[in-house]
Order: structure tokens, then C-alpha cells, then sequence
């Protein structure tokens, strides 16, 4: 459980609240101004060099046919035909305005594969219509092939080719000419054409590229977007957006110009269609009508029959009625068969079916409108896709499942009309039987005479329906309007300079406060009095970073001088803390007068252990506290270096030098009543010059003369120095420095406190940042009058911070 609580005070540790990220900011306030200005300095250039981007709108009415008439009140009459019934859905024509082949189209007509530009201040200015001075043609480059030149002219006609490119390949050379001729260059021949703004203009160089036509395609169809106003709608809004307003207008204005005529092209094919088939059927009947006129002139001159007018005035009267209702059967099967045979040959399967010739079937009249709708849909996709779309193979399926039902529907027609063609015949047979003095001639020739005049009629009726679908077509209209024209404002879409500005103000105050706030995220030592609270070791004091200051962005940092920082007097944070931990280390000796010797050690090297224990040593002379210190670190001799390291020392009694280890004491000049004891000379062996009785003598010596004994001890987890040391001692003091111990040794301190393997432990925390530099999450120990802005007099410093005058 202890544990987990660990665990979680840990983690709760790992974050910093928004107000000490605030001051951790504020202290590299320099860093982000300077990514603030360099921000919005790239912001400020890539503005300036990008070509402004103007957006130009243009909106189109889909009429839809089946909300109202159709396209022409003057051919409404025509509507039996079938070429008018097509329903038109706005979603298909906002995909057909889109497609490749449309922009590809208004790429050819306004020569947009070759684009110009002229030099410009900041970026390159795209050069079109009215103000281009010369034209350029690429002669021999294939559609799929690019290339680019750079051309520069002069007033009297003569001209310079250079920096030549062909499919993204460098060309060297230099080709010089006159305009209005042809040229020879690495790249082929070129023809430079002057435009009327030749003498007008003051271009005088112009860099040209000339795309291929699948790049291009992709080039303008990336700029340009359809969209309906709302899911209900019939308006399609149309949007371009280019460098060039004129430009930008001009492929609109053909985007919908080349979308109608392709619509208009789509609607007339169903009219070719049906005067293909009319022509087909003149051409047949026209021969079957020869052939009767020729068998019933042949028949009456073998008989001698005199007029068949005079003759047939005998049953015509009965006959009529008849006779004209078997003429009506027959013309309509004879229509359902020719209707049969179309749908039965494999040539016409994706062929428009002729709607309406003379059936009177309303139900098999309106399957064949459906059919050819059905069929137009799927042009439309092929047109925009291909055969390969699995759309347009659902509605090759959708068309043979239509072509079935409509081959058994004929049937079914087909033999109704025999049926009431043979009731016909038989009732008009018993008339004619009656009246017809020579039965057999009669009926003969009635029989030849009424194949002639279904076989006219019929004739006659597809001479009719021929002229009315060349009329059709010559009245087909567009099936869109304008609502608005092609137009716009003309302030830029892009680069949208308040939003690229306040992006980069955003990103250069984020970037660096991103980077303070990882590396906070991301330290593992402890930065602070808050990091080792569920420790149970006392805390005696916390000692202020001190030092010469190095300060980047990505590091802070304090070189810790070798000096004694602990004045008599002084006011400063320093002082302050050092005369905390002396309040304190007299508390805890106090039961225990004879608690004299204080052993100084820590994990890690590099933790302040001698410059405390100088700096504590002076703090308690301040007071008459008569106080040694020894520097038990014989490796390394730091508390030697503060007093210049003097030649003999410790070392040299165990060692067996000198007899005498008080004759290597240090006496300080400016307090009498502090002592050290320093290494001497660097031994081999120090671990077994401890080791030995001397340096128990030393101890047990020392106590009758000093009040405090401080011994300043190698790191623990290195050497066995400070375990040898620690027999002879009365207390041991642990000094963390911030910044360098890892929060993992947090447990393995705690477990050494409650394993009890150094006598009355107690902890001190070294090298927080004060208040000002605001380390640690205000973790720091905050000493003296204000906040350790204080000289060594105890007067306030002239350095504070900007924005602690501002913010405190």
C-alpha cells in the first residue's frame, strides 16, 4: 500500500501547474522573443514570396424535367419519340462537371498547358491574357512531355533562349532569334509568336513551362470544386481558385460552356439513333412497297380485271370498317416484330430503342422509355469512368433483365394482335364471300392491295417520324442556366496573412515553451523540497543554488565556486539558509552535548558535500562554536581546495609522515575558532590508511578540544571510506542536490534511513533554485528579504528580473 501511495505521489510529482510553467517561461523570455521574431520573420517572407490566389464563383440551375415541361414548349408535341423524357439529376452533373475529360477539353482551348512568368520583387508573377506580349509554341512536344525555358526579348524583335528543361532534365545551351519565327533547341522546335501588348508591355523576360496534359489536368482540377447549395437543390456552385483573376473566369466560363455542349451532344445521340433505324426501315419498306405495286399490276393484266375501284364498289361499303381495323392490327405487329428483331440482334444491344412507332400498348410503350433511361444513364457513366466501373456493369445487368421483359411483353403483343387480326380477317372473308363474283380473284387481289396499303402507311408514317426527329434535334437546348455569372472579389484567398501571422506568433510562443515544458516533463532527478516529502529522514536545511551562473535555453546551470560564501553580517539567501541548518543542528544535538561528530556524505559526486560542510563549519564559528573540520575524502581532497590544499594533512599522519596530526591544522585568520584538517598528500590507499587506530585517535582526540567535528566524506555507493569513517562519528548527514539525484534512489535513501546503517541520519537538500529562477515548482526554500535578491551587505540587488519587479 505504502508502495502504491509512492507511486502515485511520484507521478503527481511529474507535473507542473500552468503558474510555475508561467515562471519557468518568463525566465527564458529572451529565448521566446527570439522564436517569436523568427516566426513571424518566416511568416513575414513566405507572405512575400507567394503569389497571391483569388477565388472566382460561378452558379448553374440544373433544370430537371421531370418537375415541369419539357425543354421547349414548341416540341412538347414530340414527346411520343422518347427524346425528351430523360430525367436529369443534379449529384450525376455535379460528377460530370468534375470529370477529366471536360478540363481537359478547357485545357486545349485556352492553351493552359503552357504557363508564363515574369520576374518579380519577392516571387515569380504569373503573366496571361491581355497583358502576355509573346506566345510561345512547342512544336513536336507530345502531350504527355513538359518542358521550360527562360526567354529574354527586347523592343526590336530579337530574342535569348536559355535554362532549357525537357521532362525535368536540363538542357544546356543558348538559342537566339527573331520574334515571329521558328526556332531550333535542345528541347525541339519552338515558335515565338509577339501578341498585340508586344510594343505595349515592359516585360522584357518571361520564364515558360509547359506542362503535359495529364499534369495539367491534375494541376487545375485540384483548384477547381463543385459543390450543390444544399442537399435539395438543383444549383451547382462552381469554384476557382487561381493566381489570375482573368484566368480564373475564363475556365469557368468554358467549363460550362464545353459541359453544355457535351450534354447537347449526349441528348442527340438518342435522335441518331432513331434516324439510323428510320432509315434502315424507309429503305426495306421502300423496296417492299415496289414489289406489291409490281404484283398487283402483273396480276391484273394476267386476269383482264377491270378497275378495282369499279369492282370493289360492291363489298368496299361492307368491307371498310374491316378492312381498316385489320390495316391498324397489322401495321402494329408489323411494329412489334421490326421491334422484336432489334432487340434480338447482338449489333443493337446497346442501342436506343425507337419509343412509341404506332404501338398502342401503353405498358410496353412506357418499358421502352424506361430502357432507353436506363441506357443514357449508362452512357453518361462510361463517358466519365469506363467500361471496367462496377456501376456500369450493375446497369449492363439492370439492362438485360429490362431487354428480357421486354422481349416477352412483344411476344405476348405479337400474339394478341394475331388473334384479333385472324377474327378480323375471318368476319371480312364472309363479306367479301358474298359480294365477290369471283371469290378467288377477288380475294387475291384484295389480299395484294391490302399489303399495299399497310406497307404505304407504314411508309409514310416513318417519313413523318424522320422529319420530326431532324426537328428535335434542331431544337435540343441547353439544360442549364446561369444563375451567376463568373465573378468575385478581388482581395486574395490565399496566403491568408492574419492566419499564417497568428500561426506563427502561436508556434514561436509554443516551440520554446513546448521545449521547457519536455524537458521539466522529462527530468528524473528531484528539483525540489516537494520531491522528497515522503521521506521520514529529517530535513535539516536546504542550501540555495550558489555560484557562477551559465544559463542557455536548453540547460541552467551553477558552477559552485570554491570559496566560503558564509559571511558574518551578510544577509543575503546564502547566509540565511546556512544559518537555518546551524538553528537546526544545534536542536538536534542539543539533548546530546556529546554529539560532536558529524559525518558529511551523499550518493552521488558532485553534491556539494565539502562546500557545505566548509560553509556550516564557518556558520558555527560565527557563533564561538570552536569547530574542525576534517577532509575525510583523501581521493579527491575538495575541502583541502578551499584553504589552497596545504602539502601535509591527514594522509600524512595515518600515513606515518608526521607524528603529530595537530601540527597539519589549519587556523582560519578571520575566525578564531574554526579549524581544518586537510588531506595532505594524495595516498594510493586511503581505505587502508583508515582502517588503522591513528584516525580513531584523531576522533577521540579532537573531541575534548572542538564543540563540532565535521568530516567530510567520499559518496557512499563508491567507496568504503565513509562506512570506516562512520564507526567514529555520532551523526551522519545525507546532502541531495537537486538536479542530480534521481528520484529512483528516493527508496534505497529511505530503506538506509530505516535500516539504521548510519547513525542518526538526517538529510540536507543542496542546490535549489531560488524564488527568482523559480526551480523545483516553487519548491525552493525562500530565505531572507526578498527572495535572496540581497548583496553580501543585505542590501537589495540592482539585478532583479524584469518580471519580478512586474509580477511580484
Amino acid at each position: 500500500m505504502a508502495t502504491q501511495n509512492n507511486s502515485n505521489n511520484t507521478q503527481n510529482q511529474d507535473f507542473i501547474n500552468i503558474q510555475d510553467l508561467f515562471y519557468l517561461c518568463l525566465e527564458k523570455w529572451k529565448w521566446i522573443a527570439l522564436s517569436v521574431v523568427v516566426c513571424l520573420g518566416l511568416a513575414a517572407a513566405y507572405i512575400l514570396h507567394s503569389e497571391p490566389q483569388y477565388t472566382r464563383t460561378a452558379s448553374l440551375l440544373i433544370k430537371n424535367e421531370d418537375k415541369g415541361k419539357s425543354i421547349n414548349a414548341a416540341i412538347d408535341g414530340f414527346t411520343d419519340l422518347g427524346l425528351f423524357k430523360n430525367s436529369t439529376n443534379a449529384n450525376n452533373e455535379k460528377n460530370i462537371l468534375t470529370s477529366r475529360d471536360v478540363m481537359r477539353e478547357v485545357i486545349h482551348r485556352l492553351d493552359l498547358q503552357t504557363n508564363y512568368k515574369a520576374p518579380g520583387l519577392f516571387h515569380k508573377v504569373t503573366v496571361y491574357g491581355d497583358s502576355l506580349p509573346i506566345k510561345m509554341n512547342f512544336i513536336g512536344l507530345g502531350e504527355n512531355e513538359s518542358a521550360a525555358c527562360k526567354i529574354e526579348f527586347s523592343k526590336d524583335g530579337n530574342f535569348t533562349l536559355s535554362k532549357f528543361e525537357k521532362n525535368y532534365e536540363s538542357k544546356k545551351g543558348e538559342v537566339n532569334g527573331k520574334i515571329n519565327s521558328i526556332v531550333e533547341t535542345p528541347i525541339g522546335k519552338i515558335a515565338v509568336i509577339s501578341t498585340p501588348q508586344f510594343d505595349k508591355t515592359d516585360i522584357t523576360t518571361l520564364h515558360i513551362t509547359r506542362s503535359s496534359i495529364s499534369g495539367a489536368i491534375t494541376t487545375y482540377s485540384a483548384r477547381f470544386t463543385v459543390g450543390l447549395s444544399d442537399s435539395k437543390s438543383d444549383i451547382i456552385n462552381l469554384s476557382y481558385m487561381d493566381v489570375s483573376t482573368r484566368r480564373a473566369d475564363d475556365i469557368l466560363t468554358n467549363h460550362i460552356i464545353v459541359y453544355n455542349e457535351e450534354w447537347v451532344k449526349d441528348k442527340n445521340t438518342i435522335a441518331v439513333s432513331i434516324s439510323q433505324f428510320i432509315n434502315e426501315r424507309l429503305v426495306i419498306i421502300e423496296s417492299e412497297l415496289g414489289n406489291v405495286d409490281e404484283n398487283i399490276a402483273t396480276f391484273k393484266s394476267e386476269n383482264k380485271i377491270p378497275n378495282l375501284e369499279t369492282t370493289s364498289n360492291l363489298y368496299v361499303r361492307q368491307a371498310t370498317e374491316t378492312e381498316n381495323t385489320v390495316r391498324q392490327l397489322s401495321y402494329q405487329m408489323e411494329m412489334a416484330n421490326y421491334i422484336r428483331d432489334f432487340l434480338m440482334g447482338d449489333s443493337s444491344r446497346l442501342q436506343m430503342l425507337p419509343a412509341s412507332l404506332g404501338i398502342e400498348n401503353s405498358v410496353l410503350s412506357q418499358q421502352i422509355t424506361l430502357y432507353n433511361q436506363q441506357l443514357m444513364e449508362r452512357y453518361k457513366l462510361v463517358a466519365s469512368s469506363s467500361d471496367k466501373n462496377p456501376l456500369v456493369k450493375q446497369q449492363d445487368a439492370s439492362l438485360e433483365a429490362m431487354r428480357g421483359a421486354l422481349l416477352h411483353s412483344i411476344d405476348n403483343e405479337i400474339i394478341a394482335l394475331k388473334a384479333q387480326i385472324r377474327t378480323q380477317q375471318n368476319f371480312g372473308d364472309r363479306v367479301s364471300s358474298q359480294i365477290a363474283s369471283s371469290p378467288k380473284q377477288a380475294e387475291h387481289l384484295l389480299s395484294i392491295e391490302r399489303q399495299q396499303k399497310v406497307k404505304e402507311a407504314l411508309y409514310l408514317y416513318l417519313l413523318q417520324k424522320r422529319e420530326e426527329n431532324e426537328l428535335s434535334q434542331a431544337f435540343t437546348a441547353y439544360n442549364t442556366r446561369i444563375v451567376t455569372q463568373p465573378g468575385g472579389i478581388f482581395m486574395p484567398s490565399k496566403p491568408k496573412k492574419k492566419q499564417i501571422a497568428l500561426l506563427a506568433f502561436v508556434f514561436g510562443l509554443a516551440f520554446p515553451i513546448g521545449i521547457i515544458y519536455l524537458k521539466e516533463m522529462m527530468n528524473t532527478t528531484i528539483r525540489g523540497r516537494k520531491d522528497i516529502e515522503e521521506l521520514t529522514i529529517p530535513l535539516i536545511g536546504e542550501i540555495p543554488l550558489h555560484g557562477k551562473e551559465k544559463t542557455t535555453f536548453f540547460k541552467h546551470k551553477m558552477e559552485d565556486e570554491k570559496r566560503l560564501v558564509v559571511q558574518e553580517s551578510c544577509r543575503d539567501l546564502v547566509n540565511e539558509a546556512f544559518r537555518v541548518l546551524r538553528t537546526n543542528l544545534e536542536f538536534i544535538t542539543a539533548k546530546d552535548k556529546e554529539q560532536k561528530v558529524v559525518v558529511v556524505t551523499s550518493f552521488n559526486p558532485g553534491s556539494g558535500k565539502s562546500f557545505i560542510s566548509m560553509n556550516m563549519a564557518v556558520s558555527l564559528a560565527i557563533k564561538q562554536k570552536r569547530v574542525l573540520v576534517i577532509d575525510g575524502d583523501m581521493r579527491h581532497a575538495s575541502a583541502s581546495a578551499y584553504i589552497n590544499s596545504p602539502k601535509q594533512g591527514l594522509s600524512d599522519y595515518l600515513g606515518g609522515y608526521i607524528d603529530d596530526w595537530k601540527t597539519a591544522i589549519w587556523h582560519s585568520d578571520k575566525y578564531d575558532t574554526l579549524y581544518v584538517l586537510p588531506v595532505g598528500t594524495i595516498p594510493p590507499n586511503p581505505t587502508e590508511l583508515l582502517v588503522g587506530d591513528r584516525f580513531v585517535k584523531v576522533i577521540e582526540t579532537a573531541r575534548a578540544d572542538y564543540d563540532y567535528i565535521i568530516v567530510d566524506c567520499p559518496p557512499i555507493e563508491m567507496f568504503a571510506d565513509t562506512q570506516i569513517i562512520e564507526k567514529t562519528a555520532d551523526r551522519t548527514v545525507f546532502v541531495v542536490r537537486v538536479g542530480m539525484f534521481e528520484k529512483s534512489m528516493i527508496p534505497d535513501l529511505e530503506t538506509i534511513y530505516k535500516e539504521q546503517k548510519y547513525k542518526n541520519m538526517s538529510l540536507i537538500l543542496n542546490g535549489t533554485i531560488t524564488h527568482d529562477r523559480r526551480y523545483g515548482y516553487r519548491y525552493g526554500y525562500h530565505y531572507g528579504y526578498g527572495y535572496g535578491y540581497e548583496d553580501h551587505y543585505g542590501h537589495p540587488s540592482k539585478k532583479q528580473p524584469f518580471y519580478k519587479r512586474w509580477f511580484s
